[in-house]
């Protein structure tokens, strides 16, 4: 399966600050916040959900095609980084005047965060033509529309229904962004939908739908519940709860979502059903919490094997045994 990912490339410039942000708030005072923190850290990463997903798919073999709008210093490292990951980069829109996206983040003891993100060129990411790129690059079939500029997701999402290619909705971070007209059109055919628990309630919010509502328009919800795994639901079935992996122990939490979305939908590239693909996503994730940096894990298809099967059972991860061990 070809997998296309399109989204937000981005540098990262994620902080550490060492107590809680709670703390540092005033309830009766919230209305005129003005408040500057003192970070101990700062390292400067690769980012971008869409390239996130892109770097976890190639690292397990997909060869993902990324499709998103980087700026003049993509082909300074990112670019050669991603390839080196497997990543096929022939779908992204280098910008003549603008820089590479850029997300400052800090998180706090409790691994709360609070971000900002500055668009750059991705701005330019709703001039990118999904017919016109698989004609000149090939066929594919699943695309990704994950975080974006609003405008090029929902053109990727009206190309793909148009080209009658499968998609997945994965609005998460844009959800602030969105009206309601903008969360409905994305919401109308995807065969996966991907948020996490705060998310799978703001959803609800902007849309206007309720969860069967918006269950009779996806094909299978996964929402993701950090330390409490994931849930899959289906307007046809009930929902099925996978754990996380245990015992891991979290460094970073930015990146940890886009993980488990490559493994999960790894899984499904290779044929396998939701709970395999819940499972490797949480693998996945655990990969990307024990690290500083969304695309700084490595990825050993053994040693992943082996904590998946401590974690869930030699049994439960048969299916994912054969295709690791491939790798």
């Amino acid at each position: 399966m070809r997998i296309a990912v399109t989204g937000s490339i981005a540098t990262d410039h994620l902080m550490a600050f060492p107590r809680k942000f709670a703390d540092q708030l005033i309830a009766e005072q919230l209305d005129k916040i003005s408040l500057s923190l003192l970070t101990d850290e700062l390292e400067i990463r690769h980012g971008g959900v869409a390239a996130n997903i892109a770097f976890g798919l190639g690292s397990l073999g997909l060869a993902p095609l990324l499709v998103g709008a980087a700026g003049v210093d993509f082909g300074d490292h990112h670019q050669l980084w991603l390839k080196e990951h497997g990543v096929d980069t022939d779908g992204v829109r280098v910008s003549e005047t603008l820089h590479t996206a850029r997300f400052v983040c800090a998180s706090d003891t409790e691994q709360n965060q609070i971000g900002f993100f500055y668009a750059g060129a991705m701005a330019e990411a709703h001039k990118i033509d999904l017919g016109e790129l698989v004609r000149r690059t090939g066929a594919v079939d699943l695309v990704v529309v994950s975080p974006n500029d609003p405008a090029a997701m929902l053109r990727h999402t009206r190309d793909c229904v148009a080209l009658g290619i499968p998609f997945v909705a994965d609005p998460s971070q844009q959800l602030a962004r969105l009206e309601r007209d903008e969360v409905r059109a994305l919401l109308e055919g995807p065969r996966h939908l991907f948020t996490n628990a705060y998310e799978s309630v703001l959803i609800q919010e902007r849309s206007g739908w309720t969860e069967q509502q918006i269950l009779a328009r996806v094909g299978t919800w996964v929402t993701t519940h950090g330390s409490k795994g994931s849930l899959i639901s289906r307007a046809d079935a009930a929902p099925v709860s996978v754990p996380p992996l245990p015992s891991v122990k979290t460094v970073d939490p930015t990146g940890a979502g886009d993980a488990f979305r490559s493994g999960f939908l790894a899984a499904l590239a290779w044929g396998l059903g939701h709970e395999d693909a819940a499972r490797l996503g949480s693998g996945v994730a655990a990969l990307a919490l024990e690290s500083r940096g969304t695309q700084e894990y490595a990825l050993d298809p053994g040693a992943l094997l082996e904590r998946l099967t401590a974690g869930y059972g030699a049994a439960a991860v048969g299916n994912l045994a054969h295709r690791l061990r491939a790798l």
